[in-house]
């Protein structure tokens, strides 16, 4: 065949792979085995404190403000720490974290609590969320960033003595 992914009659037939996708396998799985992770950790703390359907949903806000504390102290561990692994960033922020922080579930949460008129609590919900994730993100990398100039500080003088 004219496009070399032929073969002759009863013989192989190549397969192409498309370029983007070309040594991407590990990240996928490394994705894929994250998230399927985060996502039964999330699912586990849904188990182990579960909220009425017309009360406020505090185990997924939780899940999603510990969720992004830990993606500030992971990005500025991975970008100003140390160096890592190539499949750490896709295994830890895209899949772990990203599978355990669900956003989609507090955008269902916030039109579940306005069906049951709860809408105080949706609205409460609705601006207390991303109020506690950016400032969870901040505290996470800033804390993060004094731990290791802290670290490097102490090294630096044990070097000197």
């Amino acid at each position: 065949m004219a496009d070399g992914a032929g073969g002759s009659a009863g013989g192989p037939v190549a397969t192409r792979v498309p370029v983007l996708l070309r040594g991407q396998g590990p990240v996928v799985a490394a994705v894929a085995l994250g998230g399927a992770a985060g996502a039964a950790a999330r699912y586990g703390a849904s188990l182990l404190w579960p909220a009425a359907p017309s009360a406020f949903p505090w185990t997924i806000l939780v899940v999603n403000t510990v969720g992004c504390a830990v993606m500030g102290v992971l990005m500025v561990v991975i970008t100003e720490g140390r160096q890592t692994h190539r499949l750490v960033r896709p295994f830890l922020g895209t899949g772990v974290l990203g599978g355990f922080t669900t956003f989609s579930t507090y955008a269902v949460d916030i039109v579940r609590l306005t069906d049951l008129r709860e809408v105080r609590t949706a609205l409460a919900y609705l601006a207390l969320t991303p109020v506690a994730a950016l400032a969870a993100v901040w505290a996470g990398s800033a804390a993060t960033r004094r731990a290791i100039a802290a670290a490097t500080a102490v090294a630096a003088s044990r070097r000197r003595r």
